[in-house]
């Protein structure tokens, strides 16, 4: 199947913010359920202010959404694709 350009692009802009490992890391504690900014960062032993800064990457990318409750921000994975994305790929990593 040939892809079109403009799908070729946006698929590559995919797997470019799968290929950073903090935000994969993130994506692996948002498998349990939605999570703030200050969950995530006690979780994986970073910085509230990195976590942050990978969030808006996953965000842009339509990985992860973003649910107000008063001041927090709770964030969790968009849709059953980025889980299935992220288990497959484990899985791939895993059986080699």
């Amino acid at each position: 199947m040939l892809l079109k350009v403009s799908t070729s692009t946006r698929l590559a802009e995919l797997f470019s913010a799968l290929s950073d490992s903090s935000r994969l890391r993130i994506i692996s504690v948002l498998l349990d359920g939605e999570m703030n900014v200050s969950e995530i960062a006690a979780g994986l032993e970073m910085t509230e202010s990195a976590v942050s800064h990978q969030l808006r990457g996953l965000r842009q990318m339509n990985l992860v959404r973003g649910r107000k409750e008063g001041r927090l921000v709770f964030y969790a994975l968009d849709d059953d694709h980025v889980k299935k994305l992220y288990l497959m790929g484990l899985d791939h990593v895993k059986h080699g």
